[in-house]
């Protein structure tokens, strides 16, 4: 008699995952997108205030006496080159106060950017990709989070009175900048070598260095979408 073949040992049902492993994982997910936020908010804020170290003394920038008026467009053009260079800081920290008291002066604009701004946090750059977002009953993609946002971003910028009040706040201070650094005469100015001679990338110089930070602090949230 033929002896039937044993029969295949089944396989042990997986484990439960248990309560403790559970609240531990769905925990890490959600700390997640906080410890980046915290890291984006803490190296912005070192790089500003790395930069804003940097600043020339005010009573420098706004000596009486070394005001005068250019002999020639080309002579205002050079005073303009040299004061941003010197005082590349110092402008760009006039700027954001401008930027800031025409946001303040027009509070429905401050919290449409605000609310703009958290959005995008909160929505896609430090929302974790798992699980979805789900939102009145509907499943978004990360692309179709990305477009929405997008699209309102184009809204609110170009369809409301946020982007026109940042544009006219941006042009008011560059031409009291401009202004200023032409009739500043810069001779008393002592520029480092090691300080750019070039005007527009002298102004710029610090913003560089907050985007990157920026960019390095929320790297590991988007780069998890990608």
């Amino acid at each position: 008699m033929k002896r039937s073949p044993p029969p295949p040992m089944a396989s042990p049902p997986p484990l439960p995952m248990t309560t403790a492993q559970a609240s531990a994982a769905s925990t890490g997910s959600a700390a997640a997108p906080s410890t980046a936020l915290r890291s984006f908010i803490s190296r912005l804020a070192e790089t500003s205030h790395r930069a804003f170290a940097r600043r020339r003394p005010w009573l420098e920038m706004l000596d009486r006496s070394a005001f005068a008026r250019p002999e020639s467009a080309t002579d205002a053009l050079s005073r303009l080159k040299k004061n941003v260079s010197y005082f590349k800081i110092n402008y760009v920290a006039f700027l954001a106060l401008v930027l800031a008291l025409s946001l303040l002066s027009h509070p429905l604009s401050l919290v449409t950017l605000l609310s703009l701004s958290a959005a995008w946090s909160f929505l896609y750059l430090f929302r974790p990709s798992d699980p979805p977002l789900v939102l009145f009953g509907r499943t978004f993609s990360d692309r179709e989070t990305l477009g929405g946002l997008i699209l309102l971003t184009i809204i609110v910028v170009f369809l409301t009175s946020v982007g026109s009040l940042l544009i006219s706040a941006l042009m008011v201070g560059a031409a009291l900048v401009c202004v200023h650094g032409a009739l500043r005469v810069p001779e008393d100015l002592f520029l480092d070598e090691a300080e750019p001679t070039v005007a527009a990338a002298g102004f710029l110089n610090f913003l560089g260095g907050a985007a990157s930070s920026a960019a390095a602090a929320a790297a590991p949230v988007v780069a998890a979408r990608v």
